[in-house]
């Protein structure tokens, strides 16, 4: 009697779940109805200016899509015109005379010869690929999977309700035609990945190069394959950081990928890279604006998601994302025209001096010189308190490692508190065998400190100070000092340091 008890308490319960699901189910579907019916509701109210009987034309894969208007139609045509050479060269160059002028003769030249590569045509893409365009680049390759949506309209440069529906690398095309009718535009309806990274950053028809790349996928795994791809085949790139929960425009600068601070995207893209081996040489837009209170944030994922390597940061799904972004609309344009405006003067060989972030390169260069003095009293301790020992010493490491150690591996942050003021890089653990390496004999003599990146931790001045004090130079283990949480968290951050240092150039 109880088992049969049971076993209609397990019915109904299996019953009530399949219900629940079906339930849930029939809702997102008359919601996904719903949205697509207010769509299609708000598309149709558009008109077409002198067309009054709209119809519709299957122009790509993703379906129907509305007949272009006649001034569409004049463009395209006006387009093409221009595209055969039935354009009149002067008007173009007064259409570019204030860019003339600037860039010399020469330089627009060189611009209106060159072949771009956007990869992104979203927020950031699509301002950099509308600057490019009214600056004079005449061919343009154009690389999105995606349609115009109505909450791009925020942010995307060119696009119109006319448009919410049409592949951005589509609409795009559209708009600028009627501003640059001589540009061409190659439009690749397409995901990137490293699969067909060959194809999509192949020449242009005839052979020519592509002169400059720009990345502005928000997709990590997508915008680790390219700029490695860019990287290992010699193509000039710029890649376009978080632009999302960022407010600051002043904030937002150019530098290498390995020196770029406050910006989570940055920081996963150059985490990947640089288990890659490749740890600099690629010139990032990102801001170095800081987060607060009031301010637009972005719940982290969970380091357990960001290990399985399928979900990754702002990863795009079907019909949704991973997270969604607060975006300010007018950030993502500073970020589109400074990536644009990076490649127009590479392209034609302006005078460019960006300020480096002066700030970190001083706090960099700070540590580096606390992990010489560092050093060099463990070498003189472990060589009976000599000091001759230590003249000329140095330590293999670098303003750039110091960078990765104390912003990715110990993520700006002492190890032993978690304070992130007055940061400092000593050895972990204290020497056995002598840390003096000596090559040469001599005036020619070179020494150098064995210290290894895998060697050192994060910590505070104060904590620091102590350290040396009563591990490396004192008898204190590791244990009597710290809690056996802090040492396993300093191990696993040191692993992480390993694999960067094996692929260190």
């Amino acid at each position: 009697m109880a088992s049969l008890t049971s076993n209609n308490k397990v019915q109904l319960a299996a019953t009530a779940v399949v219900s629940a699901a079906v339930a849930a189910g029939a809702i997102l579907s008359y919601q996904r109805l719903q949205k697509d019916e207010r769509l299609s509701r708000l598309k149709q109210s558009i008109p077409n200016p002198g067309d009054n009987e709209p119809g519709v034309q299957k122009l790509t894969r993703v379906g129907p899509l509305p007949k272009p208007d006649k001034e569409d139609e004049h463009n395209q045509l006006l387009a093409q015109r221009a595209q055969n050479g039935d354009f009149d060269d002067e008007l173009i160059l007064e259409q570019l005379a204030r860019n003339r002028v600037f860039l010399s003769d020469a330089g627009l030249s060189a611009l209106r010869n060159s072949f771009v590569i956007v990869v992104g045509c979203g927020g950031v893409g699509s301002h950099a690929c509308a600057a490019l365009s009214r600056s004079g680049v005449s061919k343009i390759r154009l690389i999105d999977f995606d349609q115009v949506t109505l909450s791009s309209l925020n942010r995307h440069a060119v696009a119109t309700l006319a448009d919410v529906g049409l592949p951005k690398v589509q609409c795009l095309q559209r708009r600028l035609c009627a501003i640059t009718p001589w540009t061409k535009f190659d439009l690749r309806l397409q995901k990137f990945d490293g699969s067909v990274a060959g194809d999509l950053l192949g020449d242009w028809e005839g052979g020519q190069r592509p002169d400059f790349v720009i990345d502005a996928i928000d997709n990590i795994e997508s915008k680790v394959e390219l700029l490695k791809y860019c990287h290992d085949h010699g193509l000039p790139v710029i890649s376009a950081m978080g632009a999302g929960t960022k407010s600051d425009p002043t904030r937002v600068m150019v530098g290498d990928i390995g020196a770029s601070f406050e910006d989570g995207l940055s920081r996963a893209t150059r985490r990947k890279l640089k288990l890659l081996g490749v740890t600099s040489g690629i010139p990032v837009v990102y801001s170095t604006e800081k987060m607060g209170e009031g301010k637009a944030a972005l719940l982290p994922l969970p380091e357990e998601e960001f290990k399985k390597g399928d979900v990754g940061d702002l990863g795009a799904l079907p019909d949704f994302r991973v997270r969604i972004l607060p975006v300010l609309g007018t950030m993502p344009a500073v970020f589109g025209y400074v990536a644009a405006n990076h490649v127009i003067l590479k392209i034609t060989g302006y005078p460019m001096d960006y300020q480096p972030a002066k700030a970190r390169d001083k706090m960099y260069e700070a540590i580096l010189a606390y992990v010489q003095a560092s050093e060099e009293k463990v070498v003189r301790m472990i060589e009976g308190g000599r000091t001759d020992v230590c003249v000329g010493l140095k330590v293999p490491i670098t303003p750039g490692d110091i960078a990765f150690l104390v912003e990715e591996a110990f993520r700006g942050r002492s190890a032993v508190t978690g304070v992130p003021t007055k940061l400092m890089l000593i050895r972990w653990r204290k020497p056995t065998t002598t840390t003096l390496v000596r090559i040469g004999e001599g005036k020619d003599e070179q020494k150098s400190s064995n210290l290894r990146l895998r060697d050192m931790v994060c910590m505070t001045k104060e904590e620091a100070v102590r350290h040396q004090k009563e591990v490396l130079l004192g008898d204190k283990t590791l244990e009597e000092l710290y809690s056996q949480e802090v040492i396993e968290l300093v191990e696993r951050q040191q692993k992480e340091a390993e694999a960067y240092e094996r692929h260190r150039p």
